[in-house]
């Protein structure tokens, strides 16, 4: 394939140390709200049943320990010094993981995946090597990816797995922050008013936090920060004064020698007690998932100076006053707010609660974006995304998603009333998601890194042997809540895999009945089918790269008439997070040039906003109208990956929004405005009454076109004016005769219920409604 490039690269600024710190002060509101706020929980949680405190506080100075090494050893050495150096162009989180994976060895889900899209500046490997050389580490492990589809399946089923354990926490988190937070109302009222009062109140705030999505993150953002920061300095203060209040002496508790006791005192009761004590490392994945809106840097600095200390202190306060106090009055138990004094329970109280409502903001906000992103690489149905902030990027809410959240959140809160039962689904929920990602950090080491497999080796037995431990001490609490995450967990999983193999079969149908070019051209070149051409632009949407999809010749048997302009379009997402605009469109032309047919492929990457339809057809038409400009007449070579074997040649163009250099189309109602006259333009004004507007291509000072250029901008000015119509195809999937039982079941039930319930294909276009023509088909796969 022939590819020119028309736009030049933006440098990268490098950020100041005030940025760098301004975002470390902003990412505390972001993405520390659930970390910071598991003081609450974690005490009560762990001696809830397995273990009691007993005079002699081994139990207490043992989960002291625990929590201590957890949250150095997970959050601070794995994921600040080793995770976040794996992000992908800046983005972090599962899918981060999967995307980087995918384009180091051929393991793609993308169907319509070009050699082109490796030319994209984000699209970065590691360069000056030979990947196919034995000398490569890693070159074994990628030949065997790329060999067994049964392997790459079971990659996109883990990275899968890890997506919908995210969700299942979108769901948990705001239960058992807010529940623990309410829970200190404990200590103010009796028992029988308590049973009364803190379900009701826990309802209410979800409902309330629900219901407040759709303003976006955006509106009440600037007050985050502030918040947890207060909360840390609060957690901390308290933890401070606990400590030398009550026992000076319980830093020595940090040797793991008091793990050793607490495990040989407690044997099967302190394991299943770990279930509880890694609630202390839930939220490590948000540093993660949330980078792409921060910085490496930023996000080490705010953790290890500021939350890592001031949860420290917070549990060795905790663990001091509870080694004084063994017989609590109250039936509260072990938990965070026995050991605030009582002057200031009150104020605490109020803090602890905005704190975990903000925790549960970032969660939800979390849960938003990977579901776009699923979304974006075909792994779960269209759905409508809004974007709540014009300048803040990724600030995004999802109706269908925010609401299905808030059901599934009070029914947990309403179903177990207690967080002993939250606890143990979060757990497993989180324990889960952090496997998947030291799994797929190990496949990065090997195949990203170019690093020895004793490395990946390492990483994967020294972590993966922690976290299977937490992961077998929760999986033990299934019948006790920790079967909710595996069913969420289980429902989502089917949705995506069932999307993803019925999008898959889809595309496959439209490959094998695609019409070949050469039946478009005897179409155009005889005079006898009664076929002709009407005003405007025609655009036929497609999943394909190359040829011409069966809904096409299905248009015109049915209707023996197309447009003047034709332009056959494919939005695509690629594995990158992000496509910068002067890489976005890539225009060909389809057959001889006076038959004015174009192939359009627009490139998003799983990150991207799509713009309205406004601007999305202005891009689209500006795109045209600067290949056409540009074009030469070159000898073209054969596009290997055009099954037909018809030379297309594409060129690689800007966005006419960030290629000033480039053509730009102004729209008008038709009156005298003058442009300045350092820009050539190409007029046309069409006589018909019926037409209101003015369409004008601007071209840059230095262009130069021949006659036949301006020509061919001058019909497609005309097009423009008598508008653009959409062609969809609008699909019935049914299973092919003799498949097998489990595959009618996906296709003809499962997939067919996921497509008439999502948005159609036009929603994924933002074309508008009344300029959109479906066309039916069935497909048989």
């Amino acid at each position: 394939m022939d590819l020119e490039r028309l736009s030049p690269r933006n440098p990268i600024k490098k950020e100041s140390w005030w940025t760098v710190l301004t975002l470390a002060y902003q990412s505390l509101g972001v993405v520390y709200g659930d970390l910071a706020t598991s003081p609450l929980y974690v005490y009560k949680s762990t001696f809830a049943e397995d273990i009691t405190h007993s005079e002699t506080n081994e139990e207490i100075f043992g989960v002291l320990s625990l929590i201590f090494w957890t949250l150095t050893l997970i959050p601070l050495v794995k994921y600040v010094f080793i995770v976040l150096r794996a992000d992908d162009n800046g983005e972090g989180g599962t899918f981060a993981l999967y995307s980087l994976l995918c384009r180091h060895a051929r393991i793609s889900s993308l169907p319509n995946f070009q050699l082109a899209d490796e030319d994209l500046s984000e699209y970065k490997k590691t360069s000056g090597e030979n990947l196919r050389s034995l000398k490569v580490p890693g070159w074994s492990l990628k030949n065997t990816l790329e060999k067994h589809k049964f392997l790459q399946n079971m990659l996109l089923v883990l990275a899968l797995i890890g997506t919908c354990m995210v969700i299942g926490d979108g769901v948990l988190t705001p239960a058992i922050s807010v529940f623990s937070a309410v829970s200190g109302l404990e200590l103010s009222m009796s028992k029988q008013q308590h049973q009364y009062v803190e379900v009701p109140v826990v309802c209410a705030i979800l409902i309330l936090l629900f219901s407040l999505q759709h303003y976006g993150t955006h509106r009440l953002g600037f007050v985050f920060a502030p918040i947890v920061l207060a909360w840390l300095l609060c957690i901390s203060t308290i933890g401070v004064y606990n400590i030398f209040h009550w026992n000076p002496q319980v830093y020595k508790a940090l040797s793991p020698y008091y793990i050793y006791k607490f495990l040989k005192k407690t044997r099967k009761r302190g394991w299943m007690s770990l279930g509880g004590i890694l609630l202390c490392i839930t939220g490590s994945e948000a540093m993660f998932a949330d980078l792409g809106h921060f910085t490496q840097l930023s996000i080490q600095i705010a953790f290890t100076f500021a939350v890592y200390p001031s949860l420290i202190l917070a549990y060795m306060g905790q663990a001091a006053y509870l080694s004084k106090h063994h017989v609590l009055e109250s039936d509260y138990r072990i938990g965070f707010y026995v050991s605030v004094p009582e002057q200031i329970r009150w104020p605490v109280l109020a803090i602890a609660i905005l704190a975990a409502v903000v925790g549960s903001q970032a969660i939800i906000t979390g849960t938003f974006s990977i579901i776009k992103q699923c979304t974006s690489l075909g792994c779960f149905p269209k759905v409508k995304i809004v974007h709540t902030s014009s300048r803040m990027h990724g600030q995004i809410y999802i109706p269908e998603i925010n609401w299905t959240l808030m059901l599934l959140c009070l029914a947990v809160t309403v179903g177990f009333r207690d967080t002993k039962h939250i606890s143990n689904a979060s757990g497993l929920a989180v324990i889960t998601v952090m496997l998947v990602t030291t799994c797929l950090m190990s496949l990065v080491i090997v195949l990203c890194w170019r690093k020895s497999s004793l490395y990946a080796l390492a990483f994967i037995f020294f972590f993966g042997t922690i976290e299977v431990l937490y992961f077998s001490a929760s999986l033990i609490k299934f019948l006790e809540g920790a079967w909710v995450p595996v069913a969420l967990s289980f429902i989502f999983l089917l949705i995506m895999y069932v999307w993803h193999y019925g999008t898959l079969k889809r595309y496959e149908f439209d490959v094998q009945n695609k019409v070949s070019i050469n039946w478009l051209l005897t179409l155009f070149g005889s005079s006898n089918l009664g076929i002709v051409r009407v005003q405007g632009i025609g655009v036929i949407n497609t999943e394909l790269v190359s040829g011409i999809p069966a809904i096409f010749s299905h248009f015109i048997t049915n209707l023996p008439a197309f447009h003047q302009v034709v332009v056959f379009l494919c939005v695509k997402s690629v594995p990158v997070p992000h496509v910068k605009p002067e890489e976005r469109f890539l225009v060909g032309r389809v057959g001889p040039k006076e038959y004015r047919l174009y192939r359009c492929i627009a490139r998003y990457g799983y990150r991207d906003v799509h713009k309205d339809d406004v601007e999305f057809e202005n891009d689209l038409i500006c795109s045209i109208a600067e290949f056409i400009r540009s074009d030469k007449p070159l000898n073209y070579s054969p596009d290997p990956e055009n099954e037909s074997g018809t030379s297309e040649r594409l060129t690689v163009v800007a966005a006419s929004s960030s290629n000033l250099e480039g053509v730009q189309i102004f729209e008008d109602d038709g009156s005298d405005k003058q442009e300045p006259s350092s820009s050539s333009e190409v007029i046309v004004v069409a006589p018909s009454p019926r037409i209101k507007k003015r369409v004008r291509f601007v071209l840059p000072e230095s262009a130069r076109i021949d006659r036949s250029a301006e020509e061919e901008l001058t019909e497609l000015t005309e097009a423009r004016e008598a508008g653009m119509a959409f062609i969809m195809g609008h699909s019935y999937v049914r299973a092919k005769s003799g498949s097998s039982v489990m595959k009618k079941i996906a296709i003809n039930f499962g997939y067919d219920f996921l497509r008439r319930n999502s948005r159609g294909p036009c929603y994924g276009l933002s074309t508008p409604h009344a300029s959109t023509l479906e066309v039916g088909m069935v497909y048989i796969v």
